[in-house]
This record gives structure tokens, sequence and C-alpha cells, in this order.
């Protein structure tokens, strides 16, 4: 059959979730393909609201398998509370979740360096929620990683967990005048997280190919967006993963002809948590009221988001390095209470224009050059098709579409899955 994905264009927190769960009703295998705990995705449901880490949004579909890909890092504590939280729900996520054997592991101490040097680093801090992914990835490219597969075999564990702890007690010792790591205390842990997903563990790019040749269908989805990407994103201001197409492909193992759509989720404007340039950004009370329109705080950390309006070449950007088919625009409602709304339609630095968005991500001295449209001054929370739209709201929807050169095939009118309007 095909392969779907679905990624975030500008820095995350755009409302893939919701649009992952829009998707999944008819999905066979949904497949979180990077990052780690340090991402939080949002669904509401019936009036419900679910707040996912780590296991796909796609489980509440009682007839989906969700997967946890080999380019995710996986925190054993998160997963545990996760599947807890989802138990006190009747949603039995041990049933229907599938781990890589070749997933990272999160340690504790991965934690324990990550908020150290986070706090140390002073006003060069990148902004990390301090949960050890970038520590994680790190010794997954130094290949002193510990990964799924090893919790299962107990000698191996021993092995691989006891040559792990002398290179990075060494490190908390030495470097960071951290306490050590005690060994068993934690080889217990570990052996004991084994045997509670020893059902769960595969070879989950095997797994997917062989179904995908079957004619079953896949959805990708990632964490935080391609501006955050390890490669493509405001380096040194990213997360620590390749977020865009390239990592979905790594992240999951799946072959890629199989792929044949790819869904950029766009905010009617941006957001962004963490530190970093962000060009169109807005400042004092415009910021507050964008901010408290669209309650924009982190599912994962409960930081304020930073705001500002849509910036044309960060999605531009995106379509580029992702092979971006189309766009789902989200929360177009929160701009209904403008009279008039700016569009971020190119870069200046100098007085001379950028052809594009920087391929390093240095955005340091550009001005935006700004287009205003009207806004609609009606609520539209209630609207089920795009004919009954204002036509104000219509034509700010076309004149993205047209700006970004990608056609734009939902738009979110609202957290719900009803609030979803196809094109």
């Amino acid at each position: 059959m095909s392969a779907a994905l679905v990624v975030g264009t500008q820095w995350g927190d755009e409302g893939k979730a919701k649009v992952i769960d829009y998707l999944s009703s008819k999905i066979d295998f949904i497949v979180r393909y990077q990052g780690g705990a340090n991402a939080g995705h949002t669904v509401v449901v019936d009036g419900e609201t679910y707040i996912f880490h780590l296991i796909p949004s796609g489980i509440l579909y009682p007839n989906a398998v969700c997967v946890i890909g080999n380019g995710v890092v996986l925190d054993p504590e998160a997963f545990r509370d996760e599947v807890r939280a989802l138990a006190r729900r009747n949603i039995e996520a041990k049933e229907r979740v599938i781990i890589s054997d070749a997933c990272h592991l999160v340690l504790p101490l991965h934690r324990i360096i990550d908020a150290h040097r986070e706090n140390a680093a002073g006003e060069k801090k990148i902004g990390t929620t301090k949960r050890g992914i970038g520590i994680c990835y790190g010794d997954k490219t130094m290949r002193i990683g510990l990964r799924a597969g090893d919790v299962l075999h107990a000698d191996r564990l021993r092995d691989r967990l006891g040559h792990i702890l002398e290179i990075k007690n060494y490190e908390l010792k030495n470097l960071y005048r951290l306490p050590e790591v005690e060994f068993n205390a934690l080889y217990e842990d570990l052996l004991a997280f084994g045997n509670e997903i020893r059902g769960m563990v595969k070879n989950t790019s095997l797994l997917l190919n062989e179904n995908l040749a079957k004619g079953k269908t896949v959805l990708l989805e990632g964490a935080q967006g391609t501006g955050l990407d390890i490669d493509f994103g405001t380096y040194p201001y990213v997360t620590s993963s390749n977020t865009t197409t390239g990592g979905a492909i790594a992240g999951s193992g799946i072959d890629f002809r199989f792929l044949k759509t790819v869904t950029g989720i766009s905010k009617a404007y941006v957001s962004r948590v963490g530190e970093g340039p962000f060009p169109t950004e807005l400042f004092g009370a415009e910021v507050e009221k964008l901010r408290e329109l669209g309650h924009e705080y982190g599912a994962t950390t409960g930081r304020p988001r930073r705001c500002g309006w849509f910036d044309v070449e960060l999605v531009r950007h995106a379509a580029r390095v992702n092979g971006l088919t189309e766009i789902a625009l989200t929360k177009i409602d929160v701009l209904s209470a403008y009279d008039t709304i700016k569009i971020g339609v190119g870069y200046k630095r100098g007085g001379e224009k950028l052809p594009a968005f920087p391929t390093d991500g240095y955005l340091e001295g550009v001005e935006v050059v700004y287009e205003e449209m009207p806004g609609w001054k009606k609520e539209i929370g209630h609207v089920l098709k795009y004919s009954d739209l204002p036509p104000e709201c219509c034509k700010y929807i076309r004149r993205l579409e047209e700006l970004c050169e990608v056609p734009i095939k939902l738009v979110s009118v609202g957290p719900g899955r009803e609030h979803t309007i196809p094109l």
C-alpha cells in the first residue's frame, strides 16, 4: 500500500497531534520516528483532552497499532507513566504498542547531565526541557548508547551497562563534579523494564515493510518542527534529531518508495518555545493577546510560547526540505479577533532581500517584509464547510497557499476532531 507522513513546518506545536488523530481513523500502523518525552501532542475527543509524549496519538483508535520507531529515544519512566495514565482511562496501550529493538533508552544520568549543562550555560543556554534527550542522542552517536533490545537479555545488559557507566561515571565525577551512578539499582530497574516490555519489542523496520507490502497503511508522525531540525533548523537552537522527511525514513526504517504523501502542519500564525531566532515574533501586549487567544503554553513544560505572525519563508523552507505534497492549516480560528492580519512574506538583511530562509539558520539582523490582509471578525469554531467560512478567511487561506506554493488541504477551526474542514 502506501505510507503517509505528518511533519511540522515551523518550530513545533503546530497541532500535529490533532491532524494525526484526524488522519488515523483508517490507518493500520501509526509510527513515531524521532524525538523523546520532550514533546507533547495534545488531542481533544468528545471534550476529553489527551496529552501524549512517547506513544503515538493514534492509540485513541482501537484498531490502530502504534509503533515507537528506532529513531526515538525512549525514557522508561516517562513511558511507564504514560501507559499507566492511559490505563486509568481504559486504554490498554501495552496491547497495541510496539517498540523498536533499536530504540535508544534515556537513562537517569542523561537527565542529570542535561540539567547540569543547561543550568551552567547561563545566557548561552539552548532552552532544552532538561529531559536528557540531547545527551542520549549524543551517546547514540558516540556508540555508547543502550537500546531496547539490550534490556531483554540480562548478560548483555550487564555487559553494556557496565561499559557505559565506566565512561559516564568518569564524566560525572571529573567533568561535571556530580555524584556517580550506582550500577546495581540501575541494572535491576532496567532488567525489570525489559521484562515489562518484552512482548512489545520487535524488529519494527521488518514489521512495517512487510505490512506495507501486504497492502497495509502506515502514518509516520514526528515531534517538533522543521525549524528545530538538527540540520535544517536554526542551529544551535534546535532539537537533537532530524524532524524532517529524511528523519522519518531513517527513524522508521521503511522503504522510501512507500512514502506517497507528506502533509506539512502549519499554524495560521507561528509559535516557538525556548531560545533561538524568531523573525516574526510579537512582543508586549501584542504577544500577550495572541498567546491568550491561542492558549499558547507548552504541553510538556507549561512554558508560555513565543508567538508571531505567519512566516512564509519558514514554511517554504519546510516545503523544500520535506517535499511537502500538502498543508494542513491549524488554529485559524484564533485570528478571528483581529481587524488586520499580517503575513511575513520575505526577509531583508542590510537592505538586501534574502532569496530564501537561510540554510544555516542564521537569522540575526533579519528584517521581515510584511503583507497585510483584512480580518473577518467572526467566530468560526462552529463552521463545518469551507464554503461557510467568511470570505476574508477564505482569501487568507488562499493567499497563504499561493505564497507557500503548496496546496492547503485541511483547515482546523478548533481543538476537536469535528473542527476539521477538508478543502
